[in-house]
């Protein structure tokens, strides 16, 4: 299934979407005057929308989305995305630390309950090696394009799902062409009843001992309401998504859940750190992922 999926995303033009963290992407002044604008938050957060709650642990500030969207539109030089929902950032790297600031960006995809009875049962080697060859087989149409060659280098951290909290993380290694330091993607699914919690972030891969300590923090941080929680899943009446955990790894979600999916690419130029990415299918993804669903039942 991987190897057919991987097909399928190469077939569809779609590309890793990437952000910069531009030192060039707005002056030192309205860059100051924009992290100066910022209202960052302390303690528990609410995420409406998601029903979920982020209990902060005192090394982390967040903002909400429309501050959140102005970081990454306004500071980082991304096109507007209203489904970004917050942002993490790290007390030790504020946004002000042009060489060591990253942050964790927020969004929910309410697409239905997830399944995970296929937890136990995925290859991710063989997954590895099918995402790989897909990124490969898109290179050439990216370098005629004029964007930079990328290549999944592998997993920087191997992908893991804890039954018990419904959370699945991984970690992913890119090369950009022409930047000499890899690139490290930072993802974690927090699985609830209607649909999941995405938090995604991007540093360098010389912060991987720094990122995987405090994204476990963000792990932990990350809880949903009463009520839609994972296991408060009614298969009688809720929405069942058209996909398992393995396509979540792979990235197969609808279009409209892709942040930044209009992207193509953007120029890696230089003195730039990537700092936000993302994979997202067309549509016909879900088509390809679909599963026969059970009939809401009768009510007496």
């Amino acid at each position: 299934m991987e190897r057919r999926f991987c097909g399928l995303l190469a077939a569809a033009g779609m590309l890793f979407c990437t952000s910069l963290l531009a030192a060039g992407s707005a002056s030192a002044t309205t860059a100051q005057e924009i992290i100066d604008g910022l209202h960052l938050q302390t303690g528990t957060v609410v995420v409406p929308i998601a029903h979920a709650t982020l209990a902060l642990t005192p090394e982390f500030r967040y903002l909400e989305a429309a501050d959140a969207q102005r970081v990454l539109e306004q500071l980082w030089g991304n096109p507007p995305d209203p489904r970004v929902l917050g942002m993490l950032v790290p007390d030790a790297a504020p946004l002000t630390d042009r060489k060591a600031s990253w942050a964790v960006v927020i969004t929910y995809v309410d697409d239905g309950h997830v399944s995970d009875d296929d937890a136990a049962k995925i290859d991710y080697d063989k997954m590895l090696k099918d995402m790989q060859a897909a990124v490969r087989d898109r290179n050439p149409e990216r370098k005629s394009r004029g964007y930079p060659e990328i290549e999944l280098i592998g997993w920087a951290q191997r992908p893991h799902y804890d039954a018990a909290t419904n959370k699945l993380y991984w970690a992913k290694e890119l090369a950009f062409d022409g930047r000499h330091e890899h690139a490290l993607n930072y993802d974690i699914r927090a699985l609830g009843r209607g649909g999941y919690l995405s938090l995604n972030a991007v540093a360098r891969m010389s912060q991987l001992a720094t990122i995987e300590t405090e994204m476990q923090k963000v792990l932990g941080m990350t809880q949903f309401e009463s009520g839609q929680r994972y296991s408060d899943f009614n298969p009688s009446t809720d929405k069942v998504a058209a996909y398992g955990l393995g396509a979540l790894v792979v990235g197969a979600i609808a279009a409209k859940a892709g942040l930044f999916a209009k992207l193509l690419a953007v120029l890696i130029a230089a003195k730039k750190v990537i700092v936000v990415g993302f994979l997202a299918l067309v549509a016909a993804a879900r088509k390809f992922f679909s599963r026969s669903k059970p009939a809401p039942a009768k009510q007496e």
